[in-house]
């Protein structure tokens, strides 16, 4: 096993900070490193929002939870799908823009998670951690009125970094047979190992949380799915020249 896949498997969210600083050459340098990720015929439609404002950051801790170590950690970025700069290269070249395709939300949403999952790793690289951050969607409307968010630009997450101060386990993963298949989608013994990996997830919350917290990965997904799933969204995208066609 190799030191890159090493680090990639010990993976953990980190919740608890130091109070030392990312200076800002460092911050820049993982943002190179976002940005050398794969990009879908090379559109480079993630853009990143350093939030350095205390009140921001407050607000957007709140919105999303609340969830103190927003405002906490050392450093928050907020990655945004963003088709605006290519509405602005079309305009250069007086080139209408068929903008609000799914195909561009797709593309646009999938850049910002290669681009950020590029930095979590090189950020883990050089001792750093953190914890993505989906609760912005809460507030998405509110989240882009903050940040000043024109059409064609939508927030998909936030991402806190920082030193750790913590040492969590790794979370258990799906056995590999669950998520591999062979020349067709065979799900005929998922149930059987899922069961199985069931049990993991229950000991592995009940070491974490010194055991108060006793659920399984099944029941945490069928409660989860079980309920409305910020409804939201979709005029919100709609508003935003996105998913109109």
């Amino acid at each position: 096993m190799t030191p890159v896949i090493e680090l990639l498997c010990q993976h953990r969210s980190i919740r608890k900070f130091t109070d030392q600083p990312i200076d800002q050459a460092t911050l820049e340098t993982l943002i190179q490193a976002g940005q050398a990720a794969a990009t879908s015929s090379f559109i480079q439609a993630c853009t990143v929002i350093q939030v350095n404002d205390s009140h921001k950051r407050e607000q957007l801790a709140q919105w999303a939870g609340p969830q103190a170590y927003v405002a906490e950690a050392p450093q928050f970025l907020v990655f945004c799908a963003d088709m605006k700069r290519h509405q602005l290269m079309c305009q250069i070249h007086d080139a209408p823009m068929e903008s609000g395709f799914t195909e561009q939300f797709l593309t646009a949403s999938l850049d910002c998670g290669l681009f950020a999952q590029n930095l979590m790793v090189a950020a883990e690289s050089l001792g750093l951690g953190g914890v993505y951050i989906g609760g912005l969607r809460n507030r998405i409307e509110a989240v882009a009125d903050l940040l000043e968010l024109p059409e064609l630009v939508y927030p998909v997450f936030g991402l806190c970094l920082g030193y750790p101060a913590q040492n969590p386990e790794v979370k258990p993963r799906l056995p590999v047979s669950v998520v591999l298949k062979q020349d067709r989608y065979d799900d005929s013994q998922d149930v059987a190992t899922i069961r199985e990996y069931d049990q993991v997830v229950r000991e592995y919350y009940a070491t974490r949380s010194g055991g108060t917290k006793d659920m399984s990965w099944s029941e945490q997904i069928s409660g989860m799915l079980s309920k409305e799933a910020r409804p939201h969204m979709l005029p919100f995208l709609q508003q935003r020249g996105f998913l109109n066609k």
